[in-house]
């Protein structure tokens, strides 16, 4: 069972965990929580560095491309033009052609808008972009979605940033019985069983930044969610026993030595 085994479009993956690269104290903090999470596939916000931003260039020097694939991301795109437009510069400033495509409803609840999502998918999978759609975890739009073209769809597990986990895990079931490409949960996560009960559910990956980059040892943070991500799809994949109401004994019955009966006159121990 290889765990690595990974592979989205033409990009494989030595890692299933994607880790973005906001709201960490330091770039120094995020580069080591780089490094100690094992991931391989980083998240970066296109507005971040398309617009010649004071700190674009320094986040783009802590990220080894030796050691990492730049994922674009759209985030805070709130229209179908600007998530387009954001994907398109990526492509030439980053060299890749694949994006993690967001296109949002509003500011407060940074939850995904369906209508905007379902058309931005079309227009960049017609352009020969591989993509990674965000979306809510309804399982209608997720094959909605599949169906527009999208390499991977990726449900949230509860609202961006909210550390709430994985809020309805039958959803996501239900998503990864419907659909064939990989299903990677994204948005929510707060801590490493989040990411592991994702990964049992049957997720190809889990996204995740803010559980990372807000925690009191990021760095810490990072490596746990590294460790979980492994164990929860190893564990997926191994047949776990079913759960029972009562116990059953570890060792078999038959075949115990029955305690030797003592003589008459010697007192027990």
């Amino acid at each position: 069972m290889s765990y690595n085994a990974f592979k989205i479009g033409k990009y494989t993956l030595k890692s299933r965990l994607f880790l973005g690269t906001g709201k960490y104290p330091t770039l120094e903090i995020m580069r080591d929580a780089l490094a100690a999470s094992g991931c391989h596939a980083v998240t970066v916000a296109v507005r971040r560095v398309e617009m010649g931003q004071k700190h674009a260039e320094a986040l783009l020097d802590y990220i080894d491309p030796k050691k990492y694939v730049i994922l674009p991301n759209t985030a805070g795109c709130f229209s179908v033009e600007d998530a387009v437009r954001s994907a398109r510069l990526a492509r030439e400033a980053l060299d890749v052609d694949w994006v993690k495509l967001e296109v949002l409803a509003d500011k407060k609840t940074l939850l995904p808008d369906p209508l905007g999502t379902l058309e931005a998918t079309k227009i960049l999978a017609k352009e020969g972009f591989t993509v990674l759609c965000y979306t809510s975890d309804d399982p209608v739009m997720a094959r909605r979605i599949e169906e527009a073209g999208a390499a991977s769809v990726m449900p949230a597990g509860s609202p961006i940033g909210s550390g709430q986990g994985i809020l309805n895990p039958n959803n996501i079931r239900i998503i990864l019985e419907t659909i064939k490409v990989p299903v990677i949960v994204d948005a929510g996560v707060g801590t490493a069983s989040d990411v592991t009960l994702a990964m049992e559910l049957g997720a190809e990956g889990v996204l995740l930044n803010t559980g990372v980059a807000h925690a009191k040892d990021p760095v810490a943070m990072a490596r746990a969610m590294g460790l979980a991500c492994e164990s929860g799809y190893l564990a997926a994949r191994s047949g776990r026993i079913p759960k029972k109401l009562y116990a059953t004994a570890s060792s078999p019955w038959e075949g115990l030595i029955e305690p030797a009966k003592r003589p008459e006159g010697v007192p027990g121990e």
